[in-house]
């Protein structure tokens, strides 16, 4: 069944219940005070930007813009990339390229305009949607990327080298194009992170968005009664399945544009959020706020806050031991994925195995699992190994590049990740870090991440990143980045004193306090931090390991 039957069906049955908020706090309300009253509005949670629609609304969007589409001669199998900050007109987009049986393609907005021009390219783009935070962006590749493509501009004051998405859709018939659409059919190309170069475009079937949605209703059991508050960027596979989550269940969702811990628990608040998913800086941040007094959870109405949950990367165990203490009754769950395999989902903790935090769980809803070592059998129990997954949710390839796709996904259907994972006694999964990320010193393998979280129960710390630099003696050897908490001190020797608890080939050989750098997933951007502290290019960390 294709992903845009389960529109068709909530317009059926809740055609005018509310299903898409979006809120920008740093943007103050203006649509019902007079401009006077305007100048004297100070921004805050209290008079923040919302816009709402119902599943009618959203579902006439869709219709809408696949009619332009099909209308400027887009057919299946056409391509057109999306490039917008998280806004109501998103999901309307997205649903209405997959309706004409063109494939969706949303972009990183943290790209160059070169990585825009690239990954056009690479997927063949045939229309670019983009909104005002890329004008400056788009205009530079502008006449090389609308020689062959149309650019639909989406927002106020349309530039004169695009075409206004709001004018022309407006005038488009809203009925439901007839496509037929099957599982198989191509649906979505998504990119790889690309923290270690230009990044990779991944291929999607109907079938694989569709398994994404059953999996996360299936984990998180989301009735019509909830509100999911939705944060991260709706074009990484993360928070887009975790909506479909919403989508299956026809209930409403909050898309928040910000990450300040009161915007988040004020969106909690007056929204009645029951299920938010973080990311572990943001978590952290909130944790910080509450413990500081700078925000007090009695402020806010929170009791409806059922679950939340953090994926994309690997929680520390001493986070989700700190949350629980302010926020005792909430379910907590972590999703394991990668866009590979249509985002979270192909390993997950579960509700109920909390007193296993630190582990990402095990197979998901629908989804088999198993480690393997360098020559592809799979290890004993408790040996280290690269993670496999299998199931519906994977993808059908890497896009026009058939030696990426040979490396990672075997004729069987195994999707070979990259993370190094160990399984313990009762059969949970613990990643130990990534394969390109493992350091080699002095012939011992030694796991980052292990040495992170360990890091991370040093109170000053607020992040930290373990890298391996260069050693003309013992191969490695590692390095902590570690950035502290504002306002708390820490030197070298306080951490060197406290890592003494760490076997003496895992203690960190330097240490750096700087800043550290993470992408929009909230992954660490180690090839970054590679590049800067032992002059390793990110072509170079792509061919490591």
């Amino acid at each position: 069944m294709p992903i845009t039957h389960l529109l068709e069906e909530n317009c059926k049955k809740f055609g005018e219940d509310i299903c898409l908020v979006e809120i920008n706090p740093e943007v103050k309300e203006v649509r019902r005070v007079t401009w006077k009253e305007y100048e004297l509005m100070e921004p805050s949670p209290l008079s923040h930007y919302r816009r709402e629609i119902t599943w009618n609304v959203f579902n006439e969007k869709a219709n809408r813009f696949a009619n332009l589409l099909l209308s400027r001669g887009i057919k299946k199998g056409d391509k057109v990339a999306i490039l917008l900050m998280n806004c109501l007109e998103w999901l309307p987009i997205y649903f209405g390229i997959l309706k004409t049986g063109a494939l969706a393609v949303p972009l990183n907005f943290r790209y160059t305009p070169d990585e825009i021009e690239y990954c056009v390219n690479l997927a063949e783009v045939n229309i670019l949607v983009f909104g005002p935070e890329f004008i400056g962006r788009v205009e530079e590749i502008a006449d090389s990327v609308s020689r062959n493509r149309l650019l639909f501009y989406v927002g106020e004051n349309c530039p004169s080298f695009a075409e206004d998405y709001n004018s022309l859709s407006a005038n488009c018939s809203s009925q439901s194009p007839v496509i037929a659409l099957t599982d198989e059919d191509y649906a979505a190309i998504y990119f790889s992170s690309g923290t270690t170069g230009f990044p990779k475009a991944i291929l999607h079937n109907h079938e694989s968005l569709m398994h994404a949605a059953v999996v996360e209703q299936k984990h998180h059991g989301q009735t019509k009664e909830d509100v999911f508050l939705c944060i991260p960027p709706l074009y990484h596979t993360g928070a887009k399945m975790h909506w479909f989550g919403s989508l299956i269940s026809g209930s409403k969702a909050v898309l928040l544009k910000g990450t300040k811990p009161e915007y988040i628990l004020d969106a909690v608040s007056k929204e009645k959020c029951s299920i938010v998913w973080l990311l572990v800086p943001w978590a952290q941040d909130i944790l910080e706020a509450l413990d500081s007094g700078k925000i007090r959870s009695e402020d806010y109405e929170l009791s409806q806050w059922r679950l939340m949950h953090i994926g994309a990367q690997p929680v520390p165990p001493s986070l989700i031991k700190h949350w629980k203490t302010y926020f005792p009754s909430h379910a907590y769950d972590t999703n394991y994925g990668l866009s590979e395999s249509i985002g979270p989902g192909c390993v997950h903790l579960g509700v109920e195995n909390i007193h296993k935090v630190g582990a990402i769980g095990k197979a998901g809803y629908g989804w088999e699992i198993k480690i393997v070592d360098d020559r592809r059998n799979t290890v004993s129990k408790g040996g280290v190994g690269e993670l496999a997954v299998r199931g519906p949710g994977v993808m059908t390839c890497y896009y026009n590049d058939q030696a990426a796709t040979k490396e990672v996904l075997s004729a069987d259907g195994w999707l070979y990740t990259g993370d190094m994972a160990q399984e313990d006694e009762d059969g949970f999964i613990f990643l130990v870090d990534r394969k390109k990320d493992v350091i080699i010193s002095g012939g011992e393998n030694i796991y980052p991440v292990q040495i992170e979280d360990f890091l991370r129960n040093y109170n000053a710390i607020h992040d930290v990143a373990v890298i391996g630099l260069p050693d003309k003696r013992l191969g490695e050897i590692t390095a902590a980045v570690i950035e502290r908490k504002p306002d708390m001190q820490c030197t070298e020797e306080d951490i060197n004193n406290f890592c003494r608890k760490l076997p003496r080939y895992k203690r960190p050989h330097k240490i750096i306090f700087a800043d550290i750098p993470r992408n929009p997933t909230g992954k660490i951007e180690k090839p970054k931090l590679r590049e800067r502290y032992c002059g390793v290019s990110l072509v170079a960390a792509q061919n490591r390991g």
